[in-house]
Formats: C-alpha cells, structure tokens, sequence
C-alpha cells in the first residue's frame, strides 16, 4: 500500500473553500455577540446572569475541594519546571482523583462536570502548575473525550470514553511540520484497505503525544468513484505499529508539557474508528473548539488572579521615596488594570461556559473571543507584573530562593502564558476567523455582488436581497436606547454601571455601521484587509467583555457576594475598555495599513538589507521547515507510557 508522496497544491481561493466548508452554515440559536456585530445589544440573552444547577454546583465544588488538596501537598512546581517533565506519580495521582475524566459522563465512568467547573478546575491545577494544566486540557479538549461525545457513535464512546476517564492519556493531532492553520494543504493521508485506513504522515506539536495512549489524528482520504474523500478524524492507538514519537519539543515556557513530533508510517486503523463520515474531520475540529478553546481562558484567568495576589503582597512590602510602591500612581495603574482585568476575564470566561452548559446558545463566536481577550490581556497582565516586580520580576524563581527571597516565579508565568497568543488558534487567524463569523449576515444575503464567479444574474438577484435586508436594518443603526439616560437602570446601585451598557449599545450599532460602510467600501477586497477586521473584532471583544462584567458585577450584588467591590471593578474595566474602544475606532481610519504593505514589499524585495549589516546572527545551520516525507522513521522512539 503507497501513500502519496507531495503535499496538496491549493491555491488562495481553494484554501479558503475547505475552511469555508468545514465552518457550521447556519445559526440554530441565538449568539449574544452575533447579535453585538450586528448592533443590536440583547441584553436579554446574558442577564440575568445563567446559573449552574444546585446539583452541578455541589458536585463540582467537592471535587474543587479534593483537587485543591492535591494541588498542594502533590505539586512540585518548581520540580516540573527544574526537571521539565511532570512526574508520573503525579499524573498516576491526577488518574486516581478522577480529574482525567472531569468532562466525560458518569455512565461511562467520568465526573461529569459542567464546563463552568471544568474551567475552574483547570484553573485550580494551572494556578499550581501551568504544564499540569494544560495536560489535563488537552487531554479533555480537544483530544478524544470531546469530539467523542459530539460526534462519536455509542460504540465508539462505549469503547474508547471509560479507558480516557480513568487511564488513558489523549492527545490532538492536526499541525503538520508545513501545516498550520491552512488545513487545505494537509499531507497525511488515509487510504482505505479493506475493513481499515492507512495513515502515512507526520503530525508536529502533538501536546500530550510523547504520552499519549489514545490519539485523535487528522489525516485526507483520497477521493474515489465509492468516496467522497477529504480530511477525516480517527481514533488511533498510540502503540500501533508504524508509530513512531521522533522528538519531544521543548519551548521558552510550559517545560513540563510532553510536546512532541509523531510520525505514522503504513499505520493500519480499523475503519470502526472513524469518528464521522469522510470528509467531517475539519468541522469536527471546529466543533471541538468552540467549548474547547474555552479551556486557555481558564489558564489566563488563574495567572490573573495569582498576578493580583503576588503585586498586592509585593506593593505593600516594597518602599521607595518613603512609601510603599502601590502608592505611587505609575505602580498603582497597573495594579488596577490587573484587578480589572482579572474580574473581566473570569467574567466572561463564566458568562460563556455556563451559557456553553445551558445549550441555549450558539457559542461559536463568544469562545472565540473569550480565547483572543484572554491570551492578549493575560500575556499582558503577567508582563506588568514583571514590571512591578522589578529585577526580581526578570530573575527566576530558583535564583531568588538561593539568595534568601521569597521564589515568585513571574518570569516564568510570562513565558508560559505566551504561548495561548499561538495555541489553538493565533490572534492573527482568530481574527480572521472571528471576522469571518461577524459579517456572516451579510454574506449571506450580499456575498453574491462581492464574487467574482459569480453570473450576472446571480448578482442582481443578490443586489434584489441585499436591498430588502439593508432596507430594514440601516435604519435601525441610527438609533438606539443607549441614548436613552434611564436605559439599564437595574444596574444603577450607588456606581452606575448603566451608562457603560448604554455606551455598549451605541457603539455596537457604530461598529455595525463601520463594517457596512467597509464592507461597501472594499467588497471583494474586504478579506485582505486584515488590520482593519482585526480592529472590528477587538472592539467587539471589548464590547462583549464590558457586558459580561456589568452583569457579573449585577448577579454579585444580588447574591450579597462582594457586590459592592464587584460594582467598583466593573467600573474600572468599563472606563479603562471605553478607551481601549476609543482608539480602535479611531484607527478603523486612521492607520498606517497602506504604508505598512509598502515597507513589507521593500523588505521582501530586499530594498533593505543594508539594515540587518552589523550583526552576526546565532541561528544554526538547517532547513525553515523540517522534511515530513512519508516514510519509515530513522529514529528511535521517544513515547514512553505513564502508569
């Protein structure tokens, strides 16, 4: 049995095909943000603030409750990050205490948790150990668990799900060596043989694959006469023969994670393991991410929290000029963006995995943001703790305990929380994505006039709907209650919170008004202006975070839970966003995007290489990108079970 030999040739226009292909078509639910792109601000789908059922919060809270024990008798962080491997009794431990199985249901041996304590709980296990955290992530999702329980048959879940609860370690094989997010251009190949599929192929980044019992891989089956072929999702055992685990990565943070390079040579896949028809595998991958991605902002919402912890502590013990440092107003701004913006985080992070719990609501492009808001703000809230910290924030853990201080290991949390920026997605394809999702209105009833394959007719009857669906919504962009004074007066108790929604709906109908003016303005060229649909999904991020912490901040209040200080936080993340929002508008149009492609097509064209002279550069020798040929493995193999 051959496998093919090259990579797939796709152009632009095919590449955007498949994806568009394997996005969801249609809108069965409603989406709060959906609702925010087109300016209409439905209040009414988040507030008042969606609660666990009694019976899933005091499950999750005892199993919080063992987990915290665990965490901090069974732990060693400074080990994991010294040795650069979790410890096997520690993940032995993690199996026995259930925490591999919090997202599979009882009957097939999990906990069953909601995704709101899911989230915390990767929260609780991130905060002790970033590696840990995200070993229990990838594991539940986006490796077997999840697409299992959303697309698997029962005999697969039968199968498969009991081994994932208590055993056995997953992991998600997508990225290829020349593959990121431009899955078009996916190389392994599965060809059926029989009752089985042969997998040829080299899968990189494979988080959790150095350990991995269980595998979910991504490969294109070739289309037949009797197949309609495309990139399919198997489960494959990670002992099969012709698997080979040829290097474990190792990265600036996240030491511990068991990161590696997998390499399937005429790797035989009984056709029973096929989760879903040929041709499902990208949707299944989006699919899986919409909950799935909800998983980083759990980690950034734990790095808050401890970034809180550690400045208050730090500012108060550390004098300059005659007073402690949080007295002064250059360290103060900074400890009051990461309490504001810790409040916002686990905000939305709530808001969006109890909303993913209820199924009430399409989540797609809530996730979505909740991933880019939180990579971005996190990466920047452990940076201004580094800040604050000095040159104890830039020396690591270990050199501050050998010389008698306290081992706070900020460098190390801003060198881990770098890579959620990248995971799962970049910002830059998030963007992109996003984007996509927020003009899916439009395209719907205008996508026609903007392609150019299209016929004639094709576009008038286009310009005939378009005029029906532009004939009702224009209007009601001019105006709104956001500039009625008694809008959202529930939220007015002592600090108003009220005027920041009214802010929220006046400027959701601004940016609908500014993608319709873009989108009339460049039509077809509209996906090439990348800088500009960035700007449009920022500004809805922050939108949809100053909803999020008004209602959070409301649902606190009534409880009688902190509400007051939930008000002043809520505020502060309100006045510091609106500025935020401010200068993205004010960048839609005023912006260096033309110069900027000028000064790209010099540098590409070699119009300055006179400014790279005077350096040496300390890169070695080899190719960008490494060879991933099909073939057997020419090296040893580097998986290793963990009892």
């Amino acid at each position: 049995m051959s496998a093919p030999s090259s990579k797939p040739t796709v152009t632009e226009r095919e590449a955007r095909q498949v994806a568009e292909a394997a996005r969801e078509q249609d809108w069965r639910k409603p989406s709060f943000a959906k609702e925010l792109f087109l300016g209409r601000l439905r209040l009414d789908l988040i507030h008042p603030h969606p609660l666990p059922a009694e019976e899933d919060a005091r499950r999750g809270e005892e199993f919080l409750a063992k987990l915290r024990v665990f965490c901090e008798t069974e732990i060693d962080a400074a080990r994991i990050e010294r040795e650069a491997r979790i410890p096997d009794e520690v993940i032995a431990g993690l199996k026995e205490l259930g925490a591999l199985g919090m997202k599979i249901d009882t009957k097939y041996g999990g906990l069953g948790l909601t995704q709101v304590y899911y989230n915390k709980a990767l929260a609780l296990a991130g905060s002790a150990c970033p590696a840990v955290g995200v070993l229990l992530s990838a594991h539940q999702s986006i490796g077997v668990p999840q697409p299992l329980k959303l697309f698997g048959t029962d005999e697969q879940k039968a199968e498969f799900l009991p081994r994932c609860a208590r055993t056995d370690i997953s992991a998600f094989l997508l990225t290829e060596p020349d593959v990121g997010s431009d899955p078009a251009r996916l190389a392994t190949s599965a060809v059926r043989d029989g009752d089985a599929y042969v997998l040829d192929g080299v899968k990189l980044w494979t988080t959790n694959g150095v350990v991995a019992d269980l595998l979910v891989v991504m490969a294109r089956v070739p289309k037949t006469e009797d197949s309609r072929g495309g990139i399919t999702a198997f489960v494959v055992e990670a002992d099969s023969p012709g698997i080979t685990v040829e290097n474990r990565n190792a990265f600036m943070g996240l030491r511990g994670i068991e990161n590696g390079v997998t390499r399937f040579h005429q790797v035989r896949v009984p056709a029973a393991n096929r989760i879903g028809p040929e041709g499902a595998g990208l949707k299944i991958a989006l699919t899986t991410l919409n909950t799935g991605r909800l998983s980083l902002p759990a980690s950034c919402v734990a790095a808050g929290k401890w970034c809180l912890k550690i400045a208050r502590e730090w500012s108060a013990a550390r004098e300059q000029w005659g007073r402690p440092i949080a007295e002064h107003e250059a360290v103060g701004k900074k400890i009051s963006f990461i309490a504001a913006t810790t409040f916002a985080l686990e905000a939305v992070l709530d808001l969006s995995s109890q909303m993913a719990d209820e199924d009430r609501n399409d989540i797609r492009i809530e996730g979505a943001l909740a991933k880019l808001f939180a990579s971005e703000t996190g990466w920047l809230m452990a940076d201004e703790l580094v800040q604050i910290r000095g040159g104890r924030g830039f020396e690591t853990a270990e050199s501050l305990a050998a010389r008698g201080e306290r081992a706070v290991p900020a460098e190390q949390v801003l060198r881990d929380l770098r890579i959620n920026r990248i995971f799962e997605g970049s910002t830059e394809i998030m963007h992109l994505l996003i984007a996509r999702e927020a003009v899916d209105a439009h395209l719907k009833v205008a996508g026609d006039l903007i392609d150019p394959d299209k016929s004639l007719s094709d576009k008038a009857k286009a310009g005939a709907n378009a005029g029906v669906f532009y004939a009702k919504w224009l209007p009601k962009l001019v105006a709104g209650s956001g500039q009625l004074p008694g809008t959202y007066g529930e939220f007015r108790h002592g600090i108003d919170l009220s005027k920041h929604l009214r802010y929220v709906e006046r400027n959701a109908r601004k940016l609908a008004r500014s993608t319709f003016y873009a989108m009339s303005r460049w039509q077809g060229r509209m996906e090439t202006k990348q800088g500009f649909l960035g700007r449009i999904v920022d500004i809805g991020a922050e939108l949809f975070a100053m909803s999020a912490v008004c209602v959070r901040a409301e649902l606190l209040r009534t409880q009688g839970d902190h509400g007051r200080e939930a008000y002043q936080l809520a505020d502060a993340f309100c006045q510091q966003s609106r500025i935020r929002v401010e200068e993205l508008f004010g960048r839609l149009w005023t912006n260096t995007d033309d110069l900027d492609r000028k000064v790209v097509k010099g540098v590409m064209g070699g119009a300055y290489t006179w400014l790279e002279e005077g350096i040496v550069d300390p890169s070695g020798e080899g190719p960008w990108i490494a060879d991933a040929s099909p073939g057997p493995s020419k090296l040893d193999n580097v998986h290793r079970t963990v009892d």
